[in-house]
């Protein structure tokens, strides 16, 4: 049986002491963490660590008794995630306790090979448990950073109300499957929220069109249609119209324009209206103010 549980219990304020002195030592984030969130979360560390090695297990991180200390590992791998730590700077926080439980083991353990032992048990101890807290911060990065590329997509594909019933969906950038889904998706809870009848799927900002965007447009586009709306494609330049052709692609019953305002004038026609110029009447105008200053006309 190790020695290491007893003296965690016995030396528990002393060796939290040396671990916040420790930690200071290694250029803590005092811009990210304050001194008494450090205090709390040193003790409720040690403490679960203490009721976790009583068994007289105190390397076997995943056994029942150590479950409330992966759980305050994980809370804390995740909240330092989120704040801005980076994955040493977290792992550090568990690793500098391996130097004041050494200096404790020291002196408490005076036979050489049993101190050897009780200090290979400790350094196993913590090295599972910076391990895991490694583990569970790059599991909350990844968590955060796929959260992003999720909020970046919906951005990206912004759906935009141009007049009453006509709705456009600028799309920049390469379409993939995940994209393709959240256009489609976004597309059509627009199409149903506002009630339109047309929507322009602008491509300008597509650098490329190849035979895996055609068909994710396709889908776009028949599933508009399914809810009761027409499509236009707009920003048909040179270089995809070539390509279109070139790799067979038919669009054929698909209404396509070269500029964005060219489609919105056909979906304008299309809901019976159009776009006219308006001219203001100069002569009328000045004749109007003239009239206004003759005496003889103001009688």
């Amino acid at each position: 049986m190790s020695k290491l549980a007893e003296i965690l219990k016995r030396h528990q304020t002393d060796i939290q002491a040396d671990w916040i002195k420790e930690m200071s030592s290694v250029n803590r984030r005092k811009d990210l963490i304050t001194d008494g969130e450090v205090k709390q979360q040193t003790a409720e560390l040690l403490e679960s660590l203490v009721e976790a090695s009583k068994s007289g297990n105190v390397t076997d991180m995943h056994s029942s008794q150590y479950a409330p200390v992966r759980d305050f590992l994980s809370s804390i791998s995740t909240s330092r995630a989120k704040q801005g730590f980076t994955p040493s700077e977290t792992a550090s926080f568990v690793f500098s306790l391996k130097a004041p439980i050494s200096t404790r083991l020291r002196k408490e353990v005076k036979d050489a090979d049993e101190l050897f032992k009780e200090l290979v048990i400790s350094n196993q101890l913590i090295d599972n448990l910076g391990l895991y807290t490694t583990e569970m911060f790059i599991k909350t990065r990844e968590q955060v950073i796929l959260r992003q590329q999720e909020e970046m997509l919906e951005l990206s594909t912004p759906v935009v109300k141009l007049w009453e019933g006509v709705l456009a969906l600028p799309v920049i950038g390469t379409l993939d499957s995940a994209r393709t889904q959240v256009v489609m998706e976004s597309l059509l809870k627009t199409v149903v929220e506002t009630n339109s009848k047309i929507a322009i799927i602008d491509i300008t900002g597509v650098p490329t069109v190849d035979t895996l965007v055609a068909q994710h447009l396709l889908k776009t586009i028949t599933a508009a249609r399914l809810m009761g709306a027409e499509c236009i494609i707009s920003g048909i330049r040179p270089q995809i119209a070539q390509t279109i052709v070139h790799l067979g692609i038919n669009l054929n019953d698909i209404v396509t324009k070269s500029k964005l305002s060219d489609a919105f004038a056909l979906a304008l026609q299309k809901t019976g209206k159009k776009v006219v110029k308006a001219e203001r009447s100069q002569t009328r105008a000045a004749s109007q103010a003239g009239g206004n200053d003759d005496p003889r006309k103001a009688s």
